[in-house]
């Protein structure tokens, strides 16, 4: 079981470059577990499908771009004349100018530019890795409540068949005189409103199904087998390994750390903004009666920074502030991630614990008491309202089985999310699950 949990926990832990396999077919006439490898290879659609995906690898292409674009060296320039005087001074001093002039890249400013674009480009990269994260993590908890809906859908429709069955044998009873007519009006009330649930508990499937079909780029009507709830995951308790994971890994984290590094990367490019720029040149003139040289020069043109060195105190001042804010921003996040995995674990806990409940106690019990209530019913020697509460308890037993186990499940993938997991090895930290014993799922 605890290589159950880890291979459960690691189907929205896997880096970009180990999904892989063709998305599986889906037929509305198959049943399929929901397992990692099924759910893997759906995410593989979201590498191609998903807008938001691609949108966010489309900035972190433009970063990368970005930084190839920087340049050590500024576009020279050039400079052409002429002069305009009398013969002998044109003759003298020569009539043509002609002269380049380039921008040294000194005082480390290009290597500060550079610095900060491949910041930018790993901002916009642990960016994208979040996006990704936060997508199959949504799409593993919407294909769980499709399970869960499928799955209150299937047991609304065997109640239905249930009450049809009971309606026909009081309907027979009644004609014979065996019941008396509020017992036969009561079941078709219970019949007619069970019918009228199924119809419900079907729409709810296909809204669940739509937004599946919506994560993963597809018609919001796209087919899909029947999905079917996993066994119980093992117990995950909440220890100093998981909250040691989950800060140094958590993809908003990873996020933030980068812009903070940015933000370093930033207050260092205006720094040296403040430096001057040394400009190298060189002149040169010639008479155009003859083509004969005349003379040459070589210039070096310094800025004066000092001037406007207020502003650039306040460029400072300002970039950092914005670093400030990206610290206090990534403090502020593991606050929340603390929080958010002792919530989960927790969460977990509670679910596993329902779901338990349900199939080793209340169901098991619940089915003994509708066997008892209806078998003492036909011997009339019980109530009929027994038959119907014995009943109701039995269907909202496996309700809240189905409901637990799609919550545990969902909790878990929220959890492999807030802890950026990303191998099976890393997994095994987290999984400390006491074995469950085998049962069929009720």
């Amino acid at each position: 079981m605890k290589k159950h949990l880890c291979q459960w926990l690691a189907l929205v832990g896997i880096p970009l470059c180990a999904v892989a396999g063709n998305p599986p077919p889906l037929s509305p006439d198959d049943r399929v577990e929901l397992t990692p490898a099924f759910i893997n290879a759906l995410a593989e659609t979201l590498l191609t499908n998903s807008p938001a995906l691609r949108a966010a690898g489309a900035r972190a292409e433009a970063a990368a771009a970005n930084v190839a674009a920087v340049r050590t060296w500024e576009d020279p320039e050039v400079t052409v004349g002429g002069m305009f005087a009398d013969s002998m001074m044109r003759a003298e001093d020569g009539d043509l100018l002609y002269g380049v002039e380039q921008k040294l890249p000194l005082f480390g400013r290009p290597r500060a530019m550079r610095q900060m674009a491949t910041r930018e480009g790993d901002v916009m990269r642990a960016d994208r890795e979040a996006v990704f994260q936060r997508l199959r993590s949504a799409l593993a908890q919407a294909l769980f409540r499709v399970a869960y809906a499928q799955r209150a859908a299937e047991i609304g429709a065997e109640d239905l068949a249930w009450l049809t069955a009971m309606l026909r044998t009081t309907e027979d009873r009644y004609r014979v005189g065996d019941v008396p007519q509020f017992q036969l009006l009561r079941l078709q009330n219970e019949h007619a409103r069970r019918a009228d649930a199924v119809t419900s508990d079907q729409r709810r499937v296909a809204a669940a199904l739509a937004e599946v079909n919506r994560i993963l780029g597809q018609p919001i009507d796209s087919a899909w087998p029947q999905l079917q709830l996993p066994a119980i995951a093992g117990e995950v308790s909440y220890n100093d390994q998981i909250l040691e994971m989950a800060l140094n890994n958590e993809p908003e984290i990873a996020v933030l750390r980068e812009k903070v590094r940015l933000a370093e990367a930033t207050v260092e490019t205006v720094r040296r903004a403040r430096y001057p720029e040394v400009t190298l040149g060189a002149e040169g003139r010639q008479y155009t009666g003859n083509g004969d040289f005349r003379q040459a020069m070589v210039t070096v043109s310094v800025s004066l920074p000092w001037v406007n060195r207020g502003k650039y105190r306040e460029d400072v001042r300002r970039e950092s502030a914005r670093r400030t804010a990206a610290e206090f921003d990534l403090a502020d996040r593991e606050l929340a991630v603390r929080e958010e995995v002792r919530r989960l674990t927790v969460s977990i806990d509670a679910a596993r614990r329902e779901a338990l409940l349900y199939r080793d106690r209340i169901i098991p019990r619940a089915e003994q008491a509708l066997e008892s209530a209806q078998a003492a019913w036909l011997a009339n020697r019980a109530m009929f309202l027994d038959v119907l509460e014995s009943r109701r308890m039995l269907v909202e037993g496996r309700l809240g089985y189905a409901r637990a186990v799609s919550e545990q499940y969902q909790l878990l993938s929220e959890l492999v999310l807030c802890c950026g997991l990303g191998d099976l090895e890393a997994l095994l930290i987290i999984g400390a699950a006491a074995p469950e014993p085998a049962a069929t799922n009720p």
